[in-house]
């Protein structure tokens, strides 16, 4: 009896319950790949996302970055001082109108690229600006009158020199009918007129002295290709490096400042960052006419007009503090605290040949308000119209847009020596602002940008609910079909034992009746 109820459980067990115990193991594994997915399908697309943005020759990425396929613009608006004879004369307070905007056009190129075997590529910048007068509040041949910078440079810096050499001065700026004021156009003013002092001092300064230029702008050489060398990591390596300049002309850090930590060069020059960016981290861009590395943190999430979500960043309020509102910006301060700059204003002299120009945001913007007030015709600072910020798209690490609005002003120092600046008092003396930026990308790149950021999440929940979901369901089946088919072996079993009892029985009883045949003639 133990031989036929044996067979009947083994082929129950191996040709009927087999495939669900097979069926089993298969939405086990399908449920663990949903948690797998969950938890890891962020690491694979970055690690993706990684490789496509690292700066090799010949990708596209490679191409957007050494020829951007944007327009920037600059557009630069200048304080027009409208009564310099009453303010050297009777010690008026100065008044400013101010004209523009004044709109240029800029293409962008890396040229000279060499790729090292570090992981770092090096390179020149060539700018070319065009001017548009279309977008212009007037053309380039408007007059305006700002201050003589070359002469209110020279005279402010003879401040503490030998008195014999102050009166020499005044003497050969008589000789020369150099004023503290000059009357120049605005193409003139950006790219360059000749001032005789620069002039002489091309002929009487020693040669290791002698500055680079001959004219004076504001912009003056910066049209074309740039004789800076700069190297910026890749990301091949490491991709919390891409885009990180390694050195610039050479240095790894700047040589002007008390501290290595503020002559640190680590920044990138705002077109690209490292990627996968969070609210918390500090990004920092270093451009050589700022002197320093800028610091911007994270202010707010924004959308762009096609539907690409962003971050922006914005300079904080202390990274042009004064020292008693920000100690650690002491180390800006190379000749100690006298030499420190007031609240809202960076001192770049160190970068600009010693003449004492001071940055500052458009309208002294976060700066204290008795800057602005010095002169009479600027306007209160408003937010939407001077504040600094990138916008970058945290996944891919590039930038959106920009507004990078600077103003550019002059720390005169009065110099009763030197008659033509005797009545000009000390002053922080606002010579223009500018705002550089980029409106938008292509669609080319926001498409790629919008994939990016929308496309991989959904997948992921695709994959998620499908693995899940699929598992769950094949677990339930095989789960019931075991239990129904277990509940058929129970049922089999019984009436299988039934069956052999019945037949043992009928055949006890015919063995009965054969072993007694004259039991039924009685």
């Amino acid at each position: 009896m133990n031989g036929p109820k044996h067979k009947l459980c083994t082929k129950l067990s191996s040709t009927y319950l087999r495939k669900w115990w097979i069926t089993i193991g298969i939405g086990a594994v399908l449920i663990i790949a949903g948690v797998l997915v969950a938890c890891q399908f962020s690491v694979l697309i970055n690690a993706i996302i990684d490789r496509m943005i690292a700066l090799r020759p010949g990708s596209k990425t490679f191409g957007w970055w050494a020829k951007p396929p944007v327009e920037p613009r600059i557009s630069l608006y200048v304080y027009n001082v409208t009564n310099a004879d009453d303010f050297l004369s009777n010690g008026s307070r100065a008044i400013v109108d101010e004209v523009g905007p004044y709109v240029y056009s800029e293409t962008w190129e890396k040229v000279n690229i060499v790729e090292h075997d570090n992981g770092t590529l090096s390179y020149n910048l060539r700018k070319i600006y065009k001017f548009r007068e279309d977008l212009s509040a007037g053309p380039e041949d408007d007059v305006v009158i700002v201050p003589n910078i070359p002469m209110l440079s020279a005279t402010s810096q003879s401040k503490h020199a030998a008195r014999f050499l102050r009166l020499a001065m005044a003497s050969i700026m008589d000789i020369l009918k150099i004023k503290p004021f000059v009357q120049v156009s605005v193409g003139q003013l950006l790219w360059g007129y000749e001032d005789p002092l620069l002039k002489l001092a091309k002929d009487v300064v020693p040669k290791e002295q002698k500055l680079p230029y001959e004219e004076f702008g504001l912009l003056y050489g910066k049209n074309g290709t740039s004789s800076d060398r700069v190297t910026v990591f890749t990301g091949t390596d490491n991709i919390n490096h891409y885009g990180i300049i390694d050195k610039f002309n050479g240095r790894t850090h700047l040589p002007h400042w008390t501290t290595d930590e503020c002559n640190r060069l680590s920044g990138t020059d705002g077109s690209i960052f490292p990627p996968h960016i969070t609210k918390d981290r500090v990004l920092e861009v270093y451009d050589k006419d700022l002197c320093r590395l800028l610091p911007l943190v994270f202010e707010q999430e924004v959308m762009t007009s096609n539907e690409v979500p962003g971050y922006r960043f914005t300079p904080p309020e202390w990274v042009f503090a004064d020292v008693d509102s920000h100690p650690d910006n002491m180390c800006y301060c190379p000749a100690g605290k006298p030499s420190c700059s007031p609240n809202g204003l960076f001192n770049v002299s160190l970068c600009q040949y010693d003449s004492p120009i001071m940055l500052s945001f458009p309208h002294f913007y976060l700066a204290d308000d008795s800057l602005r007030t010095q002169v009479d015709g600027i306007s209160p600072p408003q937010k939407e119209q001077h504040q600094f910020y990138f916008d970058v798209q945290p996944k891919m690490g590039t930038t959106l847009s920009v507004r990078a609005r600077i103003q550019i002003n002059l720390a005169v120092s009065q110099v009763f020596d030197i008659k033509q600046v005797a009545n000009f008092p000390d002053i922080i003396f606002p010579i223009l602002w500018f705002e550089e930026g980029i409106d938008s990308l292509p669609d080319e790149v926001t498409d790629l940008m919008r994939f990016a950021e929308t496309i991989p999440p959904k997948i992921r929940v695709i994959l998620i609910l499908v693995l899940c979901v699929l598992g769950v369901i094949l677990l339930l089946l095989s789960t019931f079909c075991l239990i129904r088919n277990s509940h058929r072996q129970s049922t089999l079993h019984l009436e299988g034992s039934n069956y052999l009892a019945t037949a043992q029985v009928d055949m006890n009883k015919k063995q009965n009746k054969d072993n007694n045949p004259n039991n039924g003639r009685y």
